[in-house]
């Protein structure tokens, strides 16, 4: 396997740096890995994510997925700002239990200009799966 081209950290700084308003009223989403194709991010389930019921909204796992997919992307073609989503499509399986979910993003393709990956979302602690996503980001030509 190739390495990624930038590291957990140089990910992570970048995302904080290009997308502050993912932290917007402290920070929730954290990379916890990159790897060749892979990433995981951990949604620490603050209340504002919440719906009633106390479990993480599905509006929440959406953006959860969605920024996944874009770090496994960065960490593996580098710092491009400009890669967007052009398609996501989630199964919403059961609810998720009450804490933090783990997204772990596989990207399927990874072309000059399309990436497409799923995500698989569980609970912390748990095999079992509360979301599954899938997406596409156009890649701007360099």
């Amino acid at each position: 396997m190739t390495p990624t081209t930038m590291s957990l950290a140089e990910t992570q700084a970048f995302l904080d740096q290009e997308f502050p308003q993912m932290q917007a009223g402290g920070r929730a989403y954290h990379l916890e890995a990159v790897g060749p194709l892979t990433s995981r991010m951990r949604l620490e389930a603050h209340e504002r994510f919440l719906r009633p019921g106390a479990t993480v909204s599905g509006p929440a796992m959406m953006a959860l997925a969605d920024y996944a997919l874009y770090a496994a992307i960065l960490a593996n073609i580098g710092p491009v700002a400009l890669a967007v989503t052009t398609n996501l499509t989630f199964n919403f399986l059961r609810k998720p239990a009450s804490g933090d979910l783990l997204a772990d993003c596989r990207l399927i393709k990874l072309g000059r200009r399309l990436a497409v990956g799923d995500v698989a979302i569980t609970g912390v602690g748990s095999d079992d799966l509360v979301c599954h996503a899938t997406g596409t980001y156009s890649i701007p030509p360099r």
